[in-house]
């Protein structure tokens, strides 16, 4: 249903449309000249008005001008006699959606109406999915209240509204793409595309084509030309993630990229331009693959103007009960089961654990209590929580019967001494023991600084 206004001074055809769009469901609402159509549409709420060119005094033309500047999206219909067709151009250029020539049949009159609603209605919907997308991921609105994650949402705050590269670092299930979208929605670009790309997820083979489109015959099955990833995301934000998974070849043409702001397609022959933001994100130590030779040199430091390194879950555990009430929320609106909160034994629980799948691992582990909960409110009992040994674990070979820690020693102990194991079998490396723990380099210096370890040059 529409609030509808029309706008005719034929009593007529006037009633006429009164009554076919009122039996339709529609509020309908008549004026039988523009003054006062225009006086309604100032004190009223109306979705679409349907106005006669020709009127007595101020005429439609005048109508819709007016109209536009009380309400610039308010659609607007035009009746026109057939023989003034260049008077209905003249309405479409000041910005009318659509005019009916007279005579019409009210079934046609009807069609257009109803894909004008239904236009109205999808852009009122983006609208609002754009509105709760800028507050979704507005980065004041991130559960994060620990210093680490203020550290780095200022940080996000400061370079957010500039046009620099980022590298977003940090362990996997951090929220390093919750992060990239908090950057573009807060940024001058927040209203083009978000388009997001991972590494892991495409062939080395269709990698070229998929960053940068191809021609019509480039390769075997391309019946048509595609374009790419960048094309697409032009005036807008590209979110590369597990960067450091890039082929060494596609390696040289992104560096290209981001340097000069062109590319050629696949098989083609004519240079593009593109204006795009570039957001990076890894969960490798890319000064590692550096050393290894993996990674560009170049490329690296073109990628790294700001760096953002998310810490682990692990190393900001105060945020585990907001975090948990926050997923708690969603799942039981989700699943519609009137859940009420969660005990302080339960949150002893999540806090105790080691989290090495962050804060993905917490959400998935929310989400199981809640689906395998009996009652109202999470306790101990509902967390049920993976005892499977990490892969840093078995890295270390330091596994421990029935999954459980040795006798007499703690968390923090047990991780200690799987460092100084990681540490003795790479000989001293400490860019191989933490690729042995499935750390980045970053993570491992911070724990050898709590060790005492000096994080000398190798």
């Amino acid at each position: 249903m529409a609030n509808i206004l029309i706008v005719e001074d034929e009593p007529r055809m006037r009633r006429l449309l009164e009554i076919s769009l009122g039996e339709d469901g529609h509020s309908v609402h008549s004026a039988e000249d523009a003054e006062k159509g225009l006086a309604y549409l100032r004190r009223e709420q109306v979705d679409l008005v349907v106005t006669d060119l020709k009127l007595p005094g101020m005429n439609g033309l005048e109508l819709l001008q007016e109209g536009k500047r009380l309400n610039p999206a308010l659609p607007f219909v035009v009746m026109t006699a057939y023989g003034s067709v260049e008077t209905a151009v003249d309405a479409m250029k000041a910005g009318a959606s659509d005019y009916v020539l007279k005579p019409f049949t009210m079934a046609e009159m009807k069609l257009v109406i109803n894909k004008e609603i239904d236009v109205q209605q999808v852009r009122d919907e983006n609208t609002r999915l754009r509105e709760a997308l800028g507050k979704r991921y507005h980065f004041q609105n991130i559960v994060g209240h620990s210093k680490k994650m203020q550290e780095v949402l200022a940080l996000v705050e400061r370079v957010a509204p500039t046009n620099s590269t980022v590298l977003i670092g940090g362990e996997s299930g951090v929220g390093k793409d919750l992060i990239a979208r908090a950057i573009h929605q807060n940024s001058r670009r927040a209203s083009g595309p978000f388009i997001k790309i991972n590494s892991t997820a495409i062939p080395d083979t269709l990698f070229e084509s998929e960053l940068f489109g191809f021609e019509r015959g480039a390769f075997t099955g391309a019946l048509a030309s595609k374009p790419g990833k960048f094309e697409l995301a032009d005036k807008g934000t590209l979110f590369l993630d597990e960067i450091g998974d890039v082929p060494a070849p596609i390696q040289v043409k992104l560096l290209r990229v981001l340097q000069e702001r062109e590319f050629e397609r696949l098989g083609g022959t004519k240079t593009l331009k593109v204006d795009v933001r570039m957001i990076a994100a890894t969960n490798r130590d890319l000064r590692a693959a550096l050393e290894e030779g993996t990674f560009r040199e170049d490329l690296y430091y073109r990628l790294n103007v700001v760096p953002i390194d998310i810490p682990p879950l692990r190393e900001h555990k105060e945020d585990i009960p907001d975090l948990v009430n926050h997923f708690l929320a969603r799942f039981a609106a989700d699943s519609e089961k009137p859940m009420e909160g969660i005990t302080r034994a339960a949150l002893g629980v999540l806090s105790d654990y080691h989290w090495p799948g962050n804060v993905r691992q917490l959400e998935n582990m929310v989400e199981r209590a809640v689906a395998l909960s009996s009652g109202p409110v999470l306790d101990a009992g509902d967390i049920h929580l993976d005892s499977v040994p990490g892969k840093a674990g078995a890295a270390a070979g330091l596994t421990t019967a029935d999954n459980f820690l040795p006798e007499g020693m703690t968390l923090e102990e047990w991780e200690d001494n799987m460092i100084k194991e990681a540490l003795r079998r790479a000989n001293g490396n400490k860019s191989q023991a933490a690729r042995l723990l499935g750390l980045s380099r970053n993570a491992l210096r911070y724990r050898l600084g709590k060790l005492g370890v000096a994080d000398d040059a190798e």
